[in-house]
């Protein structure tokens, strides 16, 4: 199972990657400056990081769920066996999932409400405590 990001997160990575281009664009062809300047290729840096980070998202979605883990879709996130998780805590809009060894928090603005509804239920089906 997979839990998705917002669409709204999603798009608003796109638009400033958008944004940033545009302004790489304007820098580099319609201002025509004579002497290039460092600036012109941070905007070009910047516009390629939130567009490669909306495909990253897009295709790599919030959380996964199977085979009995959950895990985080990011370079570092964290995965946790579902038969380890031992307390669950609701904090400030989070959950916070807690085994033995480790903690994961699952931060739930940036969950899809359809797949936020699929993530209660399979929370709720683990012999976990509540707090």
């Amino acid at each position: 199972m997979t839990i998705r990001y917002k669409k709204k997160k999603l798009k608003i990575n796109l638009i400033l990657g958008w944004l940033w281009l545009a302004f790489a664009i304007i820098q580099i062809f319609i201002l025509d400056y004579e002497k290039e300047s460092w600036i012109t290729y941070g905007w070009l840096l910047i516009s390629i990081a939130y567009i490669g980070l909306y495909f990253y998202h897009y295709f790599n979605q919030y959380l996964t769920i199977e085979n009995g883990i959950i895990k985080q879709n990011w370079p570092f996130g964290k995965k946790i066996n579902l038969a380890d998780i031992r307390k669950i805590r609701h904090f400030a809009g989070d959950y916070i999932v807690k085994s033995e060894k480790s903690e994961m928090t699952i931060y739930l603005q940036l969950i899809d409400e359809a797949s936020l509804s699929d993530l209660k239920t399979e929370l709720k089906k683990l012999n976990a405590e509540w707090y």
